[in-house]
């Protein structure tokens, strides 16, 4: 199976992508105006449909607390590190679909600024580190019936 970029395996486990919807990336709303990081999710979902093989599962965010930065999203996986980025447009849909595959095909989740795609070089406003699953209890031993 092929992913959106030759040579990106696809992986069992989905990249989330997060984009603020409420984003107003500096701009002084109407009603009925429609926020500019509500246009990049709907952005990024059309050029998700073109791409069905995907590693990338969009979501919906509200308020991701950078409104200085602009449009705001977020990669994540389980085990990986986790990105929050900025500045980002409704042009650069197709590119955050491109970075995440290469989130995805990354163990630890780093793609280095010269493997991203040239517009998302400089957007990486933080970075979280990865959350361990939870470790299974241990069985707690108990006395033997017998014991005094």
């Amino acid at each position: 199976m092929r992913v959106s970029i030759p040579g990106v395996p696809r992986l069992a486990e989905p990249v989330l992508l997060h984009v603020c919807i409420t984003c107003r990336a500096g701009l002084d709303l109407r009603e009925g105006d429609v926020p500019e990081g509500q246009r990049l999710h709907d952005a990024v979902a059309e050029a998700l449909a073109a791409r069905p093989d995907s590693p990338v599962r969009l979501r919906a965010a509200t308020c991701m607390a950078s409104c200085e930065q602009g449009c705001a999203a977020a990669l994540a996986a389980a085990g990986k590190w986790q990105y929050l980025l900025g500045r980002l447009l409704p042009e650069q849909a197709g590119d955050l679909l491109d970075y995440g595959a290469l989130f995805a095909a990354s163990r630890t989740g780093v793609v280095m600024p010269s493997k991203r795609p040239a517009s998302l070089k400089q957007v990486v406003l933080g970075r979280v580190p990865p959350f361990a699953a939870p470790e299974p209890a241990e069985p707690t031993q108990t006395a033997p019936e017998n014991a005094a």
